[in-house]
């Protein structure tokens, strides 16, 4: 019997060893930047300018942000994204009827280049890169936007490369915007992860053809369309599970 035991305890420890050692799902996971930084910690500092309207400002302004990038992406008339938030920001704070002053606006516009990471992001991200997974974005954000916030986290050395949009001037979700993760990386579309923070993001990845996750960070309901993604959670611990293969990707909320 106590043969049996100790058998029994080795094939255990072999099960477990394999288990660490097997080789992620995917080699490579695409960021939103989203995903990897509040966006809502713009707030503050909003909330600093117009007292009591830091919220609603806030929200008008990214949801006027996303307009024009869509406005933009129909009409083949990109533009630097961060060029595109100072437009959305003037709008917002004329449709709410704010004074903004050039010294109001550039410390809002500043908010935007150092956003907080979210809890979980450089913990997730050493995950990633332990275990052999390449890290890159696919970002609207410009590549001042992606850079300033990565430095001032500490995080850029856990990059592959901070992708923007940018540099084919495409927006997501155009094809040609998610195309850039296969041209940089040298992969086919299922040896990528996109890892999405909106609704609508996911749904462009995987019309696309990328294996996608849905890090719903706000907890929003799924968006009303044919093609949902490969899972969802509200943190990034169902992501490293979808990559790393430790449990399939379904609902951790």
């Amino acid at each position: 019997m106590r043969k049996f035991s100790i058998f029994l305890l080795a094939i255990c420890a072999l099960f477990s060893a394999a288990k660490a050692n097997a080789a992620p799902r995917f080699k490579a996971v695409a960021f939103d930047y989203f995903v990897l930084f509040n966006a809502n910690s713009v707030i503050p500092k909003v909330e600093k300018e117009f007292p009591g309207k830091g919220v609603a400002f806030t929200q008008a302004w990214r949801a006027r942000q996303f307009d024009y990038g869509f406005l933009r992406s129909i009409t083949n008339r990109q533009s630097n994204f961060f060029k595109v938030t100072e437009e959305a920001l003037v709008y917002t704070a004329e449709a709410m009827k704010l004074p903004l002053p050039p010294d109001v606006r550039a410390r809002l516009l500043d908010a935007y280049l150092a956003l907080d990471p979210w809890p979980d992001t450089v913990d997730a991200l050493k995950k990633l890169k332990a275990a052999g997974v390449r890290i890159i974005t696919i970002a609207n954000f410009s590549p001042l936007m992606l850079r300033s916030n990565a430095d001032r986290a500490g995080i850029t050395g856990l990059f592959d490369e901070l992708l923007s949009t940018e540099v084919n001037h495409s927006y997501k979700p155009e094809p040609r915007a998610y195309a850039l993760g296969m041209e940089r990386l040298g992969l086919k579309k299922n040896e990528i992860a996109f890892a999405a923070f909106g609704g609508w993001d996911a749904f462009g990845a995987k019309s696309f053809g990328y294996p996608t996750y849905w890090v719903n960070r706000f907890n929003l309901p799924a968006e009303q369309l044919d093609l949902p993604p490969d899972g969802t959670s509200n943190d990034m611990t169902g992501l490293l599970q979808f990559v790393l293969g430790d449990a399939p990707g379904e609902d951790k909320q």
